[in-house]
């Protein structure tokens, strides 16, 4: 198939990274647009995600080369491993107002794609090559449901993408968060002190279980280690954490790091949930600080139970992990990824989200595989309980005297 057809008879493709930042974030985005390049077609990368195309007016069109969007060069070989991203990124939706098929057929829920649709098809852009987390894959698919082709490269640093096994920024993401576990480590060990680290992942513990184990954390505990559902019960991990600590105080470790995911805010009763929300409608799980409401809570159980206080720091790891420099696996891993959306894009695999099996061979997963077909929704890769990491980071764990 050539790729005149395959562009439906436009000549460029175009790339959006939206939603947070991630490393790698330069390795994927230059050497999608190198693969491309190399095989004669232009490649524009459009600056801050979608902000800019959501309302989009094809009567009076605004977008500027260089400010709105770029055109790549082969200088975007030289940057892969840059920190940050290259054309920026932004939260805007614009498929936030279709939540079921049947919206798609409604012109005011689907305006801002119609805008989108209508830049893209003023800038001669034929394919989107879209990069992001799952809000993004979601939009990608109705992008291309709505007649724009569109291959999904998935990124998020909490690494509970359903179709790959690790996601590219996930590793460097956890080298950052281990390094700043293991300092607060050796202030514990220094002050005879506590740490509980909140550290980020929405909806599964993939990411405090990886640093936490490589962190040598004394506990680790994310949505996965809850009930399946209910509230949140915070005495019982309180008092899970003070007989950790009296256990080490009795066995003359009166120090260590305990983990918590900072998805658990999202299981808060309602009083204690935080209100603010991302452009995509998410509760901004940060804001609640669980971890430091859970140190709180150590504090005072711990005074209760023995009449004297307990040091008990609070520290959130987030924001610094996700644009670090990017470790060479993770520069390896986007770059095949990048790449392979120019793969399937020459084999035809439109409305595909590019993954990798062993030795980073590059596969294609169908959006209709990864999205409910009902709710237009994203599935969730959360830490198996019947997995090794889970069972190894449940033998790492510090456990209390019986």
């Amino acid at each position: 198939m050539s790729n005149a057809s395959l562009l439906k008879g436009r000549s460029k493709a175009g790339i959006i990274f939206s939603g947070g930042p991630a490393p790698a974030a330069n390795a994927v985005i230059s050497s999608a647009a190198l693969s491309f390049i190399d095989a004669g077609i232009p490649v524009l990368g459009f600056m801050g995600g979608y902000k800019n195309l959501i309302d989009f007016d094809k009567s009076d069109p605004q977008l500027v080369e260089g400010e709105h969007y770029t055109v790549f060069d082969t200088y975007i070989g030289e940057i892969r491993n840059r920190r940050g991203i290259c054309i920026q990124t932004a939260r805007a939706n614009p498929g936030k107002d279709v939540k079921t098929p049947n919206d798609l057929n409604d012109p005011i829920k689907t305006r801002k794609i119609q805008n989108v649709l209508d830049a893209f098809e003023w800038l001669d852009i034929g394919l989107l090559i879209s990069i992001g987390g799952d809000d993004t894959l979601r939009t990608a698919n109705l992008m291309n449901t709505s007649g724009m082709p569109a291959i999904h490269i998935p990124k998020t640093i909490d690494n509970d993408y359903f179709g790959i096994p690790w996601t590219f920024g996930y590793w460097t993401s956890v080298d950052v968060a281990q390094k700043t576990l293991l300092n607060l480590q050796s202030d514990a060990k220094s002050t005879s002190s506590f740490f509980i680290a909140e550290i980020m992942g929405r909806k599964a513990g993939w990411l405090t279980y990886a640093a936490g184990i490589a962190g040598e954390a004394i506990k680790m505990i994310a949505v996965e280690d809850l009930p399946p559902e209910g509230d949140l019960d915070i005495d019982e991990i309180c008092k899970d954490i003070v007989d950790t600590i009296i256990t080490r105080e009795k066995r003359k470790r009166p120090y260590g790091v305990i983990c918590l995911a900072e998805g658990l805010a999202d299981r808060l009763p309602d009083f204690l949930r935080p209100t603010e929300k991302d452009s995509f409608g998410h509760t901004i799980l940060g804001k609640a600080e669980i971890g430091k409401v859970i140190a709180e809570g150590v504090q005072k159980l711990y005074y209760n139970r023995t009449g004297e206080n307990v040091k008990i720091n609070f520290k959130q790891i987030g924001y610094e992990t996700r644009t670090a420099p990017p470790i060479s696996y993770d520069v390896v891993l986007g770059s095949m990824l990048g790449h392979g959306s120019y793969k399937l894009f020459s084999e035809g695999n439109i409305g595909h989200m590019v993954s990798v099996v062993e030795n980073f061979s590059v596969i294609g997963i169908p959006f209709g595989d990864l999205i409910d077909p009902k709710t237009l929704t994203t599935k969730v890769r959360t830490v198996p309980k019947d997995d090794d990491l889970y069972k190894l980071k449940n033998a790492l764990t510090y456990r209390p005297v019986d």
